[in-house]
């Protein structure tokens, strides 16, 4: 299990009872790793949800290595990640109307290539409802309780009481020491915590799609191609990423023993919302999909879409929104994780990441801290992880372009040069360890008057060399439009 990193593990049990009461409103991966997490640590913790049940539904993502470690203080959840887990994953390129430029590669073998462990992946993709139900589970064993049908619109925190508390749509109050917002883009605490940032509109969204490989049934020869990849000399099938390169624009295909998963990234066609419900049927994929792009997207793709079965493509709109600057409450008692906090292009293959750590990170701020110091544990958790946060989400467009840009001449010299960019200090890092690492050196930078960006005292989670700098989405757009490319800036962001 290659997820299991240093150190010894320390179950439930390993810590005593902080006296700290927890309040998590969403259970999105941030708020449920949030919700596991402090309650490991010894914290009393609860759940507010304002839908009927937790959201299982998707397709796939990207969940980086460093969003695992955690996981060897659960074996329940290290042994069904592991069997979930897409092992000997293979990786193959074309061009978007069909020319394979880069053969079908394991992943195992690109590790190498780069000088990486090969049993040691930066990450792997993964099926969301597989990793939402093992979640569940964890939740369940635990006992942790969760309110359903309680929609949060307000936030607020009393600091002669010491306590934070929101308010629902039906007037009732919940409070806590400390309350996480983990409810997502527009979450109703960014008015309290002063960070609320304006959704701007990008012109693109996803078609995204999940469903059972037996639709493929239907066409042996489509079911031929998009099976898993059987190696040289035969073998086990084994689970491929396919990917499809345009000018403009980018699919992603794979291929699970029992389902097939296709996304596409596309201009706007009008009929897309930011929602994971909301569903439109293939024909309207196959009407649009080919209106920008010199030459017609791949047949087999074609065929694909074709094939999936009704209100299973999800048409999710993508919104640019800036760094959020504050997360925490004037008084510390109310704190964003997230996309609460950071929302993520997809192209980044972050946000599932940066979530999880952002909910350990912050589980481990509070036990170092204690209850006489929540206020000071939320801030310095905050100043531990915003950094990262902004590097992550600039590397996001960084990704993007170049998924949607590709230089297929020095692509078929390299392979990685069509290939996003997956830095070290993103998915070596462990939020865990470093919290302890760093907590005591924070607090005491913040207590000097060290601003965060000044404190350079502390090793950095980020890009080693990196000097941070506040950017906006719309310089980087601006910069574009001219033929420019992103500004990553100073640092080692290989």
């Amino acid at each position: 299990m290659p997820y299991i990193t240093e150190g010894e593990p320390k179950p439930i049990g390993s810590y005593p009872d902080s006296g700290i009461d927890v309040l998590i409103v969403g259970t999105g991966l941030a708020g449920l790793t949030a919700a596991i997490e402090c309650r490991r640590k010894g914290h009393t913790v609860r759940i507010l949800e304002k839908c009927p049940d937790i959201n299982t539904q998707g397709d796939m993502y990207f969940m980086g290595l460093s969003a695992t470690k955690f996981f060897k203080h659960w074996p329940e959840m290290a042994k069904e990640y592991d069997e979930i887990s897409l092992h000997n994953s293979w990786l193959a390129t074309y061009k978007h109307d069909g020319e394979l430029v880069i053969p079908p590669l394991k992943v195992a073998e690109r590790l190498r290539e780069a000088g990486l462990d090969p049993g040691t992946p930066p990450g792997l993709f993964q099926m969301r409802p597989l990793v939402y139900r093992m979640y569940i589970r964890q939740v369940g064993r635990l006992g942790i309780p969760i309110t359903f049908n309680k929609k949060v619109v307000d936030y607020y925190e009393d600091l002669n009481r010491e306590v934070a508390g929101v308010i629902t749509e039906d007037g009732a109050k919940y409070e806590a020491h400390v309350v996480i917002a983990a409810d997502g883009v527009g979450s109703k605490a960014q008015k309290l915590v002063g960070g609320q940032v304006r959704a701007m509109k990008s012109g693109r969204a996803m078609w995204r799609a999940a469903f059972d490989i037996r639709y493929l049934d239907q066409k042996p020869e489509l079911k031929k191609f998009f099976s898993m990849h059987i190696p040289e000399g035969g073998g086990k099938p084994e689970p491929i990423v396919r990917t499809w390169l345009g000018p403009g624009t980018y699919a992603m295909q794979l291929t699970r023993p029992d389902t097939v998963i296709w996304i596409m990234n596309h201009d706007v066609t009008g009929s897309e919302k930011e929602s994971w419900t909301h569903t439109v049927e293939s024909d309207e994929v196959l009407r649009n999909m080919d209106n920008k792009v010199p030459t017609p997207w791949a047949p087999e793709l074609k065929e694909l879409i074709k094939l999936t079965p009704p209100k299973t493509i999800i048409n999710f709109e993508l919104f640019w929104r800036n760094p959020q600057p504050k997360w925490a409450s004037p008084g510390g008692r109310v704190v964003n994780i997230g996309d609460a906090a950071h929302s993520f292009l997809p192209a980044s293959g972050n946000g599932a990441t940066q979530a999880i750590e952002d909910a350990v990170s912050l589980a481990s701020c509070l036990q170092i801290g204690g209850r006489d110091n929540i206020p000071q544990s939320v801030r310095a958790h905050v100043r531990m992880r915003f950094i990262r946060n902004a590097c992550a989400q600039k590397l996001g467009f960084f990704n993007a372009e170049l998924l949607q840009d590709t230089d297929w001449k020095n692509a078929k010299v390299d392979y990685r040069n069509a290939q996003p960019r997956m830095p070290r200090w993103v998915w070596q890092h462990d939020p865990e360890k470093y919290a302890y690492e760093v907590y005591d050196q924070v607090v005491l930078n913040m207590k000097r008057g060290i601003p965060f960006n000044l404190d350079f005292e502390v090793p950095p989670n980020y890009p080693p060399g990196y000097k941070y700098e506040p950017w906006k989405i719309e310089d980087i757009m601006e910069a574009l439009r001219a033929g420019k490319k992103v500004e990553l800036g100073a640092g080692d962001w290989s």
